[in-house]
């Protein structure tokens, strides 16, 4: 079986690889192909990849090309990994915003619209390209804002697409962990949209076992739960999505990142910019291991100060010493995040073995008050060759008034998009919680299609 990344020349590609690995037997992997268009990436961070199957003695061939085409021909399954517009793009995004006081966060709000525009046009491409050379093979989308990108992909007819975001499973991982069991044993069920996500009930053995541990201090405190007040939680009584933290704390998480001497974007620039540099300096192919133990430090750089101003006890960008970190190697079980739900899939559909977990997919009347098409971010059942999923029925007010108020945020943004429209962007943009102006909606997108405009072409 062949898979292909595209965009495996990006920093986050050896966590992949990692976990495409330690799945490589049950899903009968034979070639990983990774296709970047930008070489001198491609083949840093490639032959890193190609030493950890190297190390792991694993007879998966890991290839490296920066023509699509090779890469799509043959393959079963496609995961799109691409940042259009590289770092730069990123950090306009949450400048951009900031500069109008609005949150700038590169999946939420409009630094996630900006995203988007960049990200759609390069994906919808890339699906029409593996539509004539792999036809059968499944799409999954780890592009960010992966809901966004994955309800454009639906929309343009390509159906056999999953949006991932491993932050759609967390109450389960978080909880088997504070338990000591498998997260297997679990069952959860999630719903919402990408980034705006609950988990209302956890099951173990039958019983829903989550109103025990919301109760439990010593477990919030444990968890992401924490950057959230007991009582918020509780209220609740659902597992919250971290990225609800820049909603229910939205003028906390602005001031914090206003306040921050370089944005999230500014600071991964110059984490990446110094992996690369030493990367270059090292030569994975003439000494791996060491490139190796640079590329874990530097992702353990990058995760130290991940959300740092939700968490109290974490680290400030500036508190965070990279070269602290330079004795570490890649452990087996790291990046197994949003690889290890693909991945799960990919083991689900190729066995047969059934799967519970939670992905975007349209809906399909699981949640009440949206539309069949509106890609979702739910609990699913892979079975049976395909995903399907799981019905939740009617959702609580206080959570249904979000997810509406975003889900119209969302439709607009993709009609935007793919139509250039600059009237509705605007609409698209004004209706996100998060803005609620006209005005700063104008000025924001005039901004975007400015920085842009490479990307993004001529709007009418």
């Amino acid at each position: 079986m062949k898979l292909a990344l595209l965009g495996g020349g990006g920093v986050r590609a050896p966590l992949f690889v990692n976990s495409a690995l330690r799945q490589a037997e049950p899903i009968h992997l034979e070639e990983l192909c990774l296709m970047d268009i930008n070489e001198e990436k491609l083949e840093l961070i490639g032959t890193v990849c190609q030493h950890l199957a190297l190390r792991a003695g694993s007879s998966v061939r890991i290839t490296m090309t920066t023509d699509a085409q090779h890469a799509l021909d043959g393959a079963a399954y496609v995961v799109t990994t691409i940042r259009v517009g590289e770092e730069q793009g990123r950090v306009n995004d949450e400048r951009i915003a900031l500069q109008h006081g609005v949150l700038g966060q590169e999946t939420t709000g409009p630094g996630g619209f900006a995203m988007a525009m960049r990200s759609i046009p390069a994906i919808l491409a890339y699906a029409e390209l593996a539509a004539s050379l792999c036809p059968q093979a499944w799409l999954f989308n780890f592009t960010n804002p992966a809901g966004l990108v994955t309800q454009a992909l639906h929309a343009r007819g390509f159906t056999r697409t999953i949006g991932i975001c491993d932050g759609a499973n967390q109450a389960r991982l978080e909880a088997a962990r504070w338990l000591g069991i498998p997260p297997e044993s679990l069952r959860a069920e999630v719903f919402g949209l990408n980034h705006l996500s609950w988990t209302r009930r956890l099951f173990r053995e039958g019983k829903d076992i989550l109103p025990d541990l919301l109760a439990d201090d010593a477990f919030l405190a444990a968890t992401s739960q924490r950057m959230f007040a007991a009582e918020l939680v509780r209220s609740f009584g659902m597992w919250l999505n971290e990225y609800l933290f820049y909603y229910y704390y939205r003028e906390r998480a602005l001031g914090a990142i206003q306040a921050d001497r370089v944005t999230r974007g500014e600071e991964v620039a110059h984490l990446n910019r110094a992996l690369l540099d030493r990367l270059r300096a090292i030569d994975p192919e003439r000494d791996p291991e060491v490139a190796l133990q640079a590329y874990a430090a530097y992702e353990r750089r990058r995760v130290a100060t991940y959300m740092h101003y939700a968490y109290p006890e974490s680290l400030s960008p500036e508190q965070a010493d990279f070269s602290t970190l330079l004795d570490r190697s890649i452990t087996p079980e790291e990046g197994e995040g949003y690889a290890g739900v693909a991945l799960g899939v990919m083991c689900a559909l190729e066995t047969g073995q059934p799967l519970e977990t939670a992905l975007n997919v349209p809906n399909q009347g699981a949640i009440d008050c949206l539309f069949p098409d509106d890609v979702i971010e739910v609990s699913c059942l892979v079975a049976d060759g395909g995903i399907h999923p799981i019905t939740i029925g009617s959702v609580p007010e206080t959570q249904q008034l979000l997810i509406c108020s975003v889900k119209l945020y969302e439709r607009l943004a993709v009609q935007a998009i793919l139509e250039r429209s600059r009237q509705k962007a605007v609409m698209a943009l004004m209706s996100h919680p998060l803005v609620m102006s006209y005005p700063i909606a104008q000025a924001v997108l005039d901004d975007y299609l400015e920085a842009h405009a490479a990307f993004v072409g001529e709007w009418n």
